[in-house]
């Protein structure tokens, strides 16, 4: 399904600095933000990220136990009433494992697609999600609200070429793509992975022997040559199948051709007319 843009386009990334989507420093709260009880919001079931790591929030949790929630999260109304997150979902999982029965918030009435850019952008500025999921994010604009990729690049503040790049990384193997995710197999590693003959088999190695992107790079074009001269081994022909093919060329006096696949094959002899046809008959019967 296509959905029309809400027009806020590059606005969403000014607001998001405005509101300090890199990391936060000990400074104050923005002035535009409100407290909300914690239990009225819910998180997005659209967030692009999907994986917490838990040391991460835990040493979050100890700094909002100290410092409070230093940086606002951004929501927008939900129809019963409710607030739903558009960015800093780590921030709200944090401030609960830490104990806060309120957090300060920005609230905006976003549209679905302006909301999602607004969660992407936020995550990608702080460089919270891992290739994949960054990946996936982008696939939605484009499938769900019709982006191109030019329009990913731009709300996003990424190359377009970045954006391709990522993309290609959703035609990998699924068991290559939880490596990805897992962090085994950084985006440098994947790309060469894409190169291989085997996927799965080289993202195992990498994974197995912490193997460098060099070493990966080198190792996907290895396993294409290997690729390549088994299927001219296969594809070559037998010298000897030639010499067999002259020999009983002249002894019939007809054109020969022989087939040979592994210890069977097919011998085919070629007339011109029915006379020379009779002939090869007659040869073949003694």
């Amino acid at each position: 399904m296509t959905v029309k843009r809400g027009g806020l386009g590059r606005g969403l990334s000014a607001l998001l600095e405005e509101m300090g989507s890199a990391p936060p420093s000990d400074g104050p709260e923005p002035k535009s933000a409100s407290q909300l009880p914690i239990a009225s919001i819910t998180a997005n079931p659209s967030q692009p990220r999907r994986m917490f790591d838990e040391m991460a929030m835990a040493e979050l949790a100890d700094s909002i136990r100290i410092k409070g929630v230093l940086q606002p999260i951004l929501v927008r109304p939900t129809a019963d009433g409710r607030y739903e997150i558009v960015a800093g979902e780590r921030r709200w999982r944090a401030s609960q494992m830490a104990g806060l029965h309120e957090i300060p918030v920005v609230i905006r009435n976003f549209s679905d697609i302006d909301g999602f850019e607004a969660a992407i952008i936020e995550n990608v500025q702080r460089t919270d999600l891992n290739p994949i999921e960054e990946s996936q994010g982008y696939q939605r604009l484009i499938e769900e609200f019709g982006h191109t990729q030019e329009m990913v690049a731009s709300v996003t503040g990424k190359a377009r070429s970045h954006v391709a790049n990522l993309l290609r990384l959703l035609d990998l193997p699924d068991d290559v793509q939880t490596l990805v995710k897992l962090g085994l197999l950084s985006l440098g590693h994947a790309k060469a992975v894409m190169q291989a003959k085997d996927p799965s088999a080289l993202a195992k190695e990498i994974a197995s022997q912490g193997l460098t992107v060099r070493q990966a790079e080198e190792a996907a074009r290895k396993s294409q040559g290997v690729a390549a001269a088994r299927s001219t081994a296969s594809t070559r022909r037998d010298p000897e199948l030639d010499a067999l093919e002259a020999q009983l060329a002249e002894a019939l006096g007809i054109q020969v051709a022989i087939e040979a696949r592994g210890k069977r094959g097919t011998v085919t002899l070629k007339f011109s007319d029915l006379d020379q046809l009779d002939t090869i008959i007659a040869r073949l019967q003694g």
